[in-house]
Parts: structure tokens; sequence; C-alpha cells
């Protein structure tokens, strides 16, 4: 259905304006068209001159809401990544019974940025996924001798870890020479890095 067309040259009308009123919303002739404002006062709604608010009379946008920094959320994904890196890069190791640096890399890496994508960008969890990813390494080592170590003694590598956690120790610290020192070192700047990174 189509609606009535009014004939041609002639005036419409709004729809609630009355037959022979003013078509401009029924204002009446002297009104005042910026509705109850001072004299004097800014048509365009705004703040007059020495008085305290917020310009063009709006409201004051709202400030982002901070951000909340997960530091014991990050604390805790950081500690359970450095046991499972330390648990990959001693499986690993054992496996082909010689370290690689770029797993020591990727193992500080790993717990940075993981440890900073989930705890946020507080400073203190790329200084604690440094000291941690030490500590992963220095694991990882150990778990690599003590599955080197189970042929020759012909005992299960978890069984010689749990068991014997002193004589790896010090079969460790007998064995280390400037390369394992040198992965430890890796692994806590690529640790600091990809905590960085993930910020």
């Amino acid at each position: 259905m189509s609606q009535p067309v009014p004939p041609p040259n002639q005036p419409q009308q709004p729809y609630n304006a009355q037959p022979g009123g003013n078509p401009y919303g029924g204002q009446q002739p002297g009104d005042n068209p910026y509705g109850g404002q001072q004299p004097g006062g800014n048509p365009f709604g705004g703040q007059q001159p020495g008085q305290p608010g917020v310009p063009f009379g709006g409201a004051p946008f709202a400030p982002p809401a901070p951000v909340r920094d997960k530091v014991g959320l990050g604390l805790l994904t950081a500690l359970v990544t450095a046991l499972v890196a330390a648990f990959l890069y001693g499986v690993i190791a054992g496996a082909i019974e010689r370290e690689i640096g770029y797993i020591a890399i990727g193992v500080g890496f790993l717990i940075g940025f993981a440890a900073s994508k989930v705890g946020g960008r507080n400073p203190i969890l790329p200084v604690v996924s440094a000291v941690l990813s030490v500590g992963a390494v220095y694991l990882g080592q150990l778990i690599g001798v003590s599955i080197i170590l189970s042929d020759l003694a012909q005992q299960s590598a978890a069984t010689l870890f749990f068991d014997n956690f002193d004589v790896l120790t010090k079969a460790w610290s007998e064995a280390a020479d400037f390369k394992a020192y040198i992965f430890l070192l890796l692994g806590a700047v690529a640790a600091f890095g990809g905590a960085k990174k993930a910020a």
C-alpha cells in the first residue's frame, strides 16, 4: 500500500503540526529558540566563563581501568613451566647424551614468556624468570646425567635421581665445564628477554 502523495507545489507540514500553525514544532512567535537559557549565555551549551565544569556540557571521559597485574599467577606459571621445561631438557640431553645450547635458550625463553604473558608487566617477573631458568637448566642437566648414568648403574633414571641426588650433583660439578655454565647464563638471558617480549 502506498501513502497518499500531496499535490504538487504545496508546502508539506509535519505530522504533528496543527493546520495553520507553526511548522517548526509549535513554537510561538517571540519564544526563545535556546529554551530557557539565561540572557547572554552560550548558545552551544558550554560552561560559562569562570565556572568550573566540563567544556561543551558533556560528561568527562572515564579514565581507563588500571591494568591489574596477576603477579602470583605469573610466578606460578613460571614455576610450572620451569619444571616441565627442565624435564624435557633433561630427557633430550639424556637421549642424545650431550647438551645443546639452543635448548637451554629455549627453556629460558619459554619460562620468561609464559610468566609475563600470564602475569602481566610486573618488573619482578623477568627477574624471577631468569632465576628459575637457571634452576631449570641445572635441573635438566641433572636429569640428563641421571639418564646417561642409569645404563651404567643398571638402575632406573628416576631411582638414580631421587635416591642418589647428592651423587648426581657431585658428578655434575666434577664434569661441569665452561660450557655448562654458559648454558646456565644463556637460559637466564633468554628468560629475561622472553619476559620483556611478552609484556
